[in-house]
């Protein structure tokens, strides 16, 4: 869980991110939208959920920001990224204080935010959420005038809730 529920202001933070670039929540949010997703490279449900992340990544990287902030060192990450095919920018929280986690209270990961560009959390889920993910979609395809992206392929076996 975390403290920073819908509705409320999202803290702004800085962080670099795997690639070495520097990410600026509130330099992102003048540009539009942020999905934020926590995670650590071991949790099976973050392996499970960042998958179904860069699907929606896919259908509107070009209208919103991505980034996945990570729990774990650069190497690590990097593997997790090649292994789940994430192509959106991962962040490194540092590892040994976790001071982004910190200040967005967390407790359980993976935990994914949409923030809108005022700086207010539109949605925010702990753990894998069909309803959530497909949430964001909605919202992120409103001011584009398009119908949400399928996130879920016909015949694709998805729970609607895992446990983070």
């Amino acid at each position: 869980m975390t403290k920073v529920l819908a509705g409320h202001a999202a803290p702004v933070f800085e962080m670099n991110g795997l690639n070495g670039a520097h990410f600026s929540l509130a330099e992102a949010l003048k540009k539009g939208p942020v999905v934020a997703a926590f995670f650590k490279i071991t949790c099976p449900v973050c392996q499970f959920t960042f998958p179904f992340l860069e699907r929606l990544y896919k259908a509107y990287g070009r209208s919103a920001a991505f980034c996945g902030i990570s729990q774990d060192d650069a190497r690590d990450t990097k593997d997790f990224a090649d292994e789940f095919g994430v192509t959106f920018p991962l962040l490194l929280d540092d590892e040994s204080s976790y001071p982004v986690s910190n200040l967005y209270a967390l407790t359980n990961v993976p935990t994914v935010l949409l923030i809108a560009p005022g700086g207010k959390v539109k949605v925010s889920f702990t753990g894998f959420d069909k309803a959530g993910l497909e949430q964001i979609a909605a919202e992120l395809a409103k001011p584009l005038g398009e119908k949400p992206a399928q996130i879920f392929l016909p015949g694709e076996v998805v729970p609607a809730y895992k446990p983070g």
